[in-house]
């Protein structure tokens, strides 16, 4: 009974800004991780930023300086505030959590079903 919803995606200019939002729901004991993804066409799935509960962050080089990841542990939810968009940004950005269920069962796997980001040159 865990979903993942993301939204705040859309079309932008180079050099706009479009902030992401993500929030996790349902029967949850625990989050771990959360992060977001992308996958363009006709490229593989490639890590843009987690955040660790405690609060550490992790970005991809080519987005660092330029994303940043954010959550709300109480809400259940992370965002990606993404500035200076490029072309090569556009991809359809997908939100992931590391979800327990119930105590002492390790984390499982959850993720949204993305949403589109278009960067026009």
């Amino acid at each position: 009974q865990v979903q993942v919803v993301e939204s705040g995606g859309g079309w932008v200019q180079a050099g706009g800004s479009l902030r992401l939002s993500c929030v996790v729901s349902g029967s949850i004991y625990s989050i771990n991780a959360m992060g977001w993804y992308r996958q363009a066409p006709g490229k593989q799935r490639e890590l843009v930023a987690t955040a660790a509960r405690g609060g550490s962050t992790n970005y991809a080089e080519s987005v660092k300086g330029r994303f940043t990841i954010s959550r709300d542990n109480a809400k259940n939810t992370v965002s990606l505030q993404m500035n200076s968009l490029k072309p090569e940004d556009a991809a359809v950005y997908y939100c992931r959590a590391d979800v327990a269920l119930r105590a002492l069962v390790p984390l499982r796997d959850y993720w949204g079903q993305g949403t589109q980001v278009t960067v026009s040159s």
